[in-house]
């Protein structure tokens, strides 16, 4: 046995023994003294090798013994807290491995609150705050410790990291701050930093070290759901100092590199939100993606196709990654074929939520604004096969947000996929995300590296004043010796025309018959027009002379096209529509519903007749209409000029007479409207059940339950609405048991506005139908509907639908609430 071996346990022997059988304060203080020789902290260390025993083969077991000596009793053994400081340096000055093992082990070995639990709580905070969690970091990094010992390399890690819980558990409600998460995991990642800043200068020097410990750590942290906290504080750090450094690259790399399997998708999802941009997250990352499978398969499938919640900055920041290095442009072309694939697909379109769908837009214009012409030449027949598959089926979705994404797509992929043919060009409305859209589809500098990408406005700035000079040289000389200046007339006030009119040569028809005439033969474009303009007013002035020509007046402003540029043209023929239903809506409902299932009729003539009837229903619904005037439209002022200005100074007039009138009394509250029967009552069955008649039996030219799901949709709303405004008549109940078959039918339907219009539907039912004929007539309906309804609101792919099927579950309890209490005595 080997003499300084043996002088060291039998030390530590005689150590134990006095702490275990003495009360002699001052004999412990110098036994405890004589110990920290091994620690090397005294001016008269021990050898290395007395250090190194002391160290790996004792240390541990000497402080689980002062651990168990831990009281007050004993700490009073010595004055102004002499031993309890000399006690906690053996834990803040030995190892700091073993140290924090040994904390950990007594702090979640003590049962309930305890002196020795809150000392062991608050020398644990303290460990933290005096850095020695980096200590315990750097010990793993230079010992391979997890080659030797991988049980305790493993339960280091998940100590570290588990902290906080483990911590929460024990001290309840008297935890400390420091073990908060929101306070531990920023302080762990300051600690992380230290560790690689020693690593850093440990390869620097030329010693070799291993930065495998902290990658699990890492990885553990981010698995538990904390890379806010953690990637916070590394990434702007590391972003410092990796931006001139070679070394500081390499550790970054070879940090994500050691990563576990279990944990690359966390780690890499919170570098990517975390970083700044695309050349960050390539300094940091360097070629991951070409070295480790499970990182090209979380780069480029798992955060492009199966998560979509992530903002434009970070997608951005992912597919500009891909762009930076010529080694890993590939996979960008690759991941744009797979992108147009699925954005193409038509099941996709009807099963994958909207904002997954504007997420895969911006991730294809975002790749195109990253890829070189020549490169996209080379895919060129697959890019365009994909692209022209998915523009079809996005313009024949029912939804208009679809078929904008696929028209501002299909404009710009076409652009840079076949520069030389002809452009497609769509018309929609611009919005806050079509400019944002086309804004990401700006070409980018394409550069290997992120200097390189850096400097590329500066020759477009360097370049404008040499266009101000040219501007504001010779051609400004030329206009100042010109005679513009001699002729203007900018000193001239300008008259007011606000009032003017135009002039028309022939007056509105004062009769529905020649309105009637001049739509259907007039040849005179200005009689037309005003034929247009006036027969709304004259529809509710001549009811009686309505009726006799109402089917045929119908029939007219079914089939009128627009012959001239008169403004407001569908809203001026749908509310004359409308009125023409009002006045007649029997026979006028009759012949528009025999229409929409006959043959030659554009979808657009479809869905208008689905608009006059829900209009015109609300019309007829609307409460005390018969006591009031009829409304006239307000695009017939033009008719009238001098009607256009007199609100203004009438305005201001009352205005003045109301501030300087006296009152003591306003009288008597003003009564409300008087009540008057429901018009849309008697005529409820000619706009609904005809509706229901035909629309699963396919024509040449229309098929509902195939390609014309957009008037499907249309229809299904439609019916909703006319249920809703029949609330309270006496055809309530069968119209409600009509649409729900309707609704069974369709259900499972795969168009998501369609579905859309169904559930509206069911709500429609609910709101419209008394509560007691719903039990007695529709109790088998309403509990299939149940069940379907809780079906759709966890498992829809629609949002729009999931929110709907919740709102039809509410009024389904609010009924059996409502239920109940009548049926309770």
């Amino acid at each position: 046995m080997d003499p300084v071996f043996s002088a060291v346990r039998l030390t530590v022997r005689e150590a134990v023994h006095t702490l275990s059988s003495s009360e002699d304060g001052g004999l412990i203080f110098s036994t405890l003294g004589s110990l920290k020789r091994y620690l090397g902290e005294t001016e008269n260390p021990a050898l290395p090798g007395e250090q190194e025993e002391f160290a790996r083969v004792h240390f541990s077991a000497f402080l689980r013994c002062l651990v168990g000596k831990l009281s007050p009793d004993w700490l009073e053994l010595l004055p102004d807290g002499q031993l309890e400081e000399l006690w906690a340096s053996f834990f803040l000055q030995g190892p700091a491995d073993q140290a924090f093992l040994v904390l950990m082990e007594a702090i979640e070995g003590t049962a309930g609150p305890s002196f020795r639990l809150m000392k062991m709580v608050q020398l644990l905070a303290r460990f933290l705050r005096e850095g020695r969690m980096a200590a315990v970091m750097e010990a793993q990094c230079w010992q391979q410790t997890e080659l030797a010992f991988p049980l305790l390399h493993e339960a280091l890690v998940t100590k570290v990291v588990g902290l906080p819980d483990r911590l929460g558990n024990c001290l309840q409600r008297e935890n400390l701050a420091e073990f908060f998460p929101q306070n531990y995991f920023p302080l762990l990642g300051e600690e992380i930093v230290r560790v690689l800043q020693a690593a850093v200068d440990s390869l620097r020097g030329g010693l070799d070290c291993s930065v495998s410990f902290v990658s699990q750590v890492l990885g553990k942290a981010c698995v538990h759901g904390r890379q806010k906290e953690m990637l916070g504080v590394l990434v702007p750090r590391l972003t410092v100092f990796t931006q001139g450094s070679c070394l500081w690259q390499r550790v970054c790399w070879r940090l994500v590199e050691c990563v576990p399997d279990r944990a690359v998708e966390a780690v890499l999802t919170g570098l990517v939100e975390a970083t700044p941009g695309p050349e960050v997250l390539s300094r940091l990352l360097g070629n991951l993606v070409m070295k480790n499978k499970k990182a090209q398969f979380v780069m480029t499938q798992k955060l492009l196709f199966l998560q979509y919640g992530f903002a434009t900055p970070v997608l951005q920041s992912l597919l500009g990654y891909l762009a930076m290095d010529s080694q890993r442009r590939p996979l960008l072309i690759q991941v744009l074929q797979e992108l147009l694939d699925t954005w193409g697909s038509s099941s996709a379109i009807r099963h994958a939520p909207l904002s997954q769908q504007r997420y895969l837009s911006k991730a294809i214009l975002i790749c195109l604004a990253h890829l070189r012409d020549a490169e996209l030449q080379d895919s060129r027949d697959g890019l365009l096969a994909s692209l022209m598959a998915g523009v079809k089926c996005r313009l024949d979705s029912s939804l208009p947000a679809v078929r904008r994404l696929g028209m501002i797509v299909a404009e710009v992929a076409s652009a840079r996929i076949h520069p030389e043919g002809p452009p497609l060009k769509f018309q929609y409305e611009e919005d806050e995300l079509s400019c944002e859209m086309l804004a990401l589809a700006t070409p980018r500098p394409v550069a290997d590296s992120p200097s390189e990408a850096g400097p590329s406005v500066t020759p477009v700035a360097a370049e404008t004043p040499d266009k101000e000079t040219e501007v504001g040289g010779v051609p400004q000389a030329r206009l100042e010796g010109s005679d513009s200046e001699l002729d203007s007339d900018d000193e001239f006030v300008p008259y007011d025309m606000s009032g003017d009119r135009e002039l028309k040569s022939h007056k509105a028809p004062m009769y529905i018959r020649d309105c009637v005439e001049a739509l259907t033969t007039s040849e005179d474009w200005e009689r037309w027009e005003a034929a247009l303009q006036a027969l709304e007013g004259l529809v509710f002035r001549s009811q009686a002379a309505t009726r006799e020509v109402s089917v045929e007046l119908a029939k007219v402003l079914l089939h009128l096209e627009e012959k001239t540029s008169v403004v407001g043209f569908e809203g001026l023929r749908q509310r004359a529509l409308v009125a023409v239903t009002v006045t007649d809506p029997a026979r006028v409902a009759e012949y528009l519903t025999s229409q929409f299932y006959a043959v030659n009729y554009s979808l657009r003539q479809r869905m208008d007749i689905l608009d006059v009837l829900t209009l015109a229903a609300q019309e007829l619904s609307r409460p005390g209409r018969l006591g009031r005037a009829p409304q006239h439209s307000s695009l017939d002022a033009p008719s009238q000029p001098s009607c256009t200005a007199a609100p203004a100074w009438r305005a201001v007039v009352d205005e003045r007479i109301r501030n300087k009138t006296r009152r003591f009394s306003k009288g008597c509250p003003r009564r409300g409207p008087a009540g008057s029967p429901n018009e849309f009552n008697v005529v409820a069955g000619y706009f609904f059940f005809p509706l229901l008649r035909r629309f699963d039996k396919p024509l040449v030219t229309f098929d509902l339950l195939g390609d014309d799901q957009l008037v499907l949709g249309r229809l299904a709303h439609t019916l909703g609405a006319l249920m809703y405004l029949a609330a309270n008549t006496t055809v309530a109940v069968p119209m409600g048991k009509a649409l729900l078959e309707f609704v069974w039918a369709l259900r499972f339907h795969g168009d998501g506005y369609v579905r859309r219009g169904l559930l509206s539907a069911v709500s429609s039912v609910l709101l419209s139908v008394p509560a007691e004929r719903l039990l007695t007539d529709m109790s088998d309906e309403l509990l299939e509907a149940r069940s379907w309804l809780a079906d759709v609101a966890e498992k829809d792919p629609d949002e729009d639908c999931r929110m709907l099927a919740v709102k039809a579950l509410l009024l389904l309890e609010k009924l059996k609430d409502k239920l109940l209490s009548l049926s309770s005595p």
